[in-house]
């Protein structure tokens, strides 16, 4: 969902079905990346209390989501680049712990690149047969989701850690605020 205006977050006020959950999910990342923008090394490795959980984490686990999400879980594929040669094993905790190895260049690009590809890939997907059709993932009973049910899945993703990143954020340098500021850009 690309718009030239100052706040190309904002869901549409009225639109399609696609547009909303879209819309919706977009809001999401541009404001999780506001989040997590601009910051060092030392600013992404930042953890508050016992958690080990970091925005630099965040950025790579979420771009492994995003790919994830729409190559193997819709379409059955490998997950592919650049995660096939990063060293990605495919456990939950791999992107967390890696990611202090990573420079924020390298965590910014990963996360920007994924995000783009899955904005590609949905973008054709819809095309080819909107929301309710079948993905790749299927149930223990072999029933398949459907592309609505996976894009709902990332959203509630970014949802749980949008919520992580705001108290991260806080406590690196005080950043608070429920969406990024008119003619923000990472």
């Amino acid at each position: 969902m690309t718009t030239t205006t100052d706040t190309p977050w904002e869901p549409p006020i009225a639109g399609t079905e696609a547009e909303q959950l879209l819309g919706a999910l977009d809001r999401l990342r541009w404001t999780f990346r506001w989040k997590a923008d601009g910051l060092d090394a030392t600013g992404l490795q930042a953890r508050i209390g016992a958690s080990t959980l970091t925005l630099g984490g965040l950025l790579k686990h979420l771009a492994a989501c995003e790919d994830y999400m729409f190559t193997t879980k819709m379409r059955g594929e490998p997950i592919g680049a650049p995660w096939d040669a990063n060293g990605w094993d495919g456990s939950n905790d791999w992107e967390f712990a890696s990611a202090a190895e990573d420079s924020p260049e390298e965590l910014y690009a990963l996360w920007d690149g994924a995000v783009e590809r899955s904005r590609a890939r949905v973008a054709a997907a819809l095309t080819e047969g909107g929301l309710d059709q079948p993905i790749h993932a299927s149930g223990p009973d072999g029933r398949h989701a459907s592309l609505r049910r996976l894009v709902c899945d990332l959203v509630e993703e970014y949802g749980r850690h949008t919520g992580h990143a705001d108290l991260l954020r806080e406590a690196v340098d005080g950043r608070v605020g429920e969406d990024p500021p008119a003619g923000w850009r990472p």
